[in-house]
């Protein structure tokens, strides 16, 4: 693939044409125009579906409107989240600092909006100008009497995994200051699902049906009340690794509570991560109900499956998604459904996971990690693929291209986890692979659709 820059070949790898070797977790190339965001967003996404907490951007007007409503986030109640404030710095206050129009804009808001807690993200252009958000949030905790934490995410910094890490440092100041009387020994948190079209609902559904408690969702649908007893739960349930597997160790160092990785999209994977989660309390209730979960949901959807399976064999797939661990199931899921997956890859994935990729991939696989438009446009167009999963900066590469386009990012609206999420999935995927429009492209007319 000729379109690669010279300086990005190390972050590209084909599955059984050398030994796996493939750098990652590196800045973005400086004028490749990469998919992946900066650290501000980074630990945005992450602390935005905190329902009840005030979030404040100090910074330029761009930045709060760059993350505005950034995820399908839901919620059961509350909405404050999906209001976006912002200091708006302007010329003068680079000049003087912000410290006060940032102590006058927290005041006002917390008046205003009653917030459980308040996070304060600082951008490129704090970072630069030396304001002491430290100092601000602590005034104005004294003051209010609410927990307020300052977000270390200047832009500048690093990558958007490095956004992660100041989004799990700034909830780790409120896990720990909660009471947690009544907690379940058979106790969880939900780190790592976001609720996107409400999927947390679904999950907990599960493990409620398993008789698990959970704590606190982190983050989706969040209240700052469960965070600040999240300590309090037995084990860590982890989904989308990358994003909050640093607040996992956190909490497993500070207070031993341990932690599995697990992943809720696909049959296989939602199964197995019930499973493990029963195995791990080892109680013969929790297991024979999860098996009965299990079995009513399998016995469900599997027959409705097979009409998508007949109809998508042999088809092509490709993936470019945020974190690599969720590829995995995307992965198992397009097999599920007969199809032919010729390119992965991710904004923040870890050399483990791609390495892990390689293994489950077929021979011939590209394996990429932190791409940008040029590289996909020329991935695209080399394996001819059927269907492209991304997130909403990889729609208009894949509808350009004449190809199908299926929304996983965390921008969706569609419910996509757990066991009817995979019926959705199919039927999505299914709905665009076979829609007629491609039989006016000309990707169709060149014979690369059947």
């Amino acid at each position: 693939m000729e379109a690669a820059l010279k300086e990005r070949q190390d972050q590209i790898h084909r599955t059984g044409d050398k030994p796996f070797a493939l750098v990652c977790n590196k800045d973005s190339l400086a004028g490749a125009v990469s998919q992946r965001a900066c650290v501000f967003c980074g630990s945005r996404v992450v602390l935005y579906p905190i329902a009840d907490a005030l979030h404040l951007v100090h910074g330029p007007i761009g930045c709060a409107v760059y993350t505005w409503d950034i995820r399908g986030a839901l919620s059961s109640g509350p909405e404050l989240h999906r209001l976006s404030f912002s200091t708006d710095l302007q010329e003068l206050d680079v000049i003087f600092g912000g410290e006060q129009k940032l102590s006058r804009a927290l005041l006002e808001l917390i008046e205003r909006h009653s917030p459980k807690a308040a996070f304060v993200y600082s951008t490129c252009i704090v970072g630069i100008i030396g304001d002491d958000l430290e100092a601000v949030c602590k005034k104005v905790a004294a003051e209010t009497g609410i927990p307020v934490i300052p977000v270390k995410s200047e832009g500048f910094k690093g990558n958007k995994r490095a956004g992660y890490t100041a989004a799990c440092n700034a909830m780790a100041r409120l896990i720990g200051t909660g009471d947690t009387t009544g907690i379940s020994p058979h106790s969880i948190n939900i780190l790592g699902d976001f609720n996107l079209a409400g999927d947390i609902w679904m999950i907990r559904d599960y493990f409620a049906r398993m008789g698990v408690e959970v704590v606190a969702n982190i983050t989706g649908d969040g209240r700052v009340a469960d965070i600040k007893r999240a300590h309090g739960a037995a084990l860590n349930v982890v989904q989308c690794s990358g994003s909050t597997m640093d607040l996992a160790r956190l909490m497993e160092d500070d207070y031993g509570i341990p932690a599995l990785r697990v992943s809720y999209f696909g049959v296989e994977d939602m199964a197995q991560a019930l499973y493990d989660v029963a195995n791990h309390f080892n109680d013969p209730d929790i297991l024979q109900r999860t098996r009965e979960l299990v079995r009513e949901e399998l016995e469900h959807l599997l027959p409705k499956l097979e009409f998508y399976k007949q109809a998508l064999t042999g088809k092509k797939a490709a993936i470019y998604v945020g974190g690599s661990f969720k590829a995995f199931s995307l992965v198992k899921a397009f097999r599920l459904l007969g199809m032919d997956v010729v390119m992965v890859g991710s904004q923040t994935g870890t050399e483990e996971e791609y390495r892990e990729l390689a293994t489950i991939t077929d021979p011939g696989t590209i394996i990429v990690d932190d791409t940008n438009p040029l590289e996909l446009t020329g991935f695209l167009e080399e394996t001819r693929v059927d269907i492209f999963v991304g997130g909403v900066k990889e729609r208009p590469i894949a509808y350009k291209l004449g190809v199908g386009f299926c929304d996983h990012n965390h921008e969706r609206k569609e419910a996509l986890a757990g066991f009817a999420g995979m019926l959705g999935f199919a039927q999505e995927v299914y709905a665009s692979v076979m829609s007629p429009v491609w039989r006016f492209t000309e990707h169709y007319q060149s014979g690369d659709r059947a």
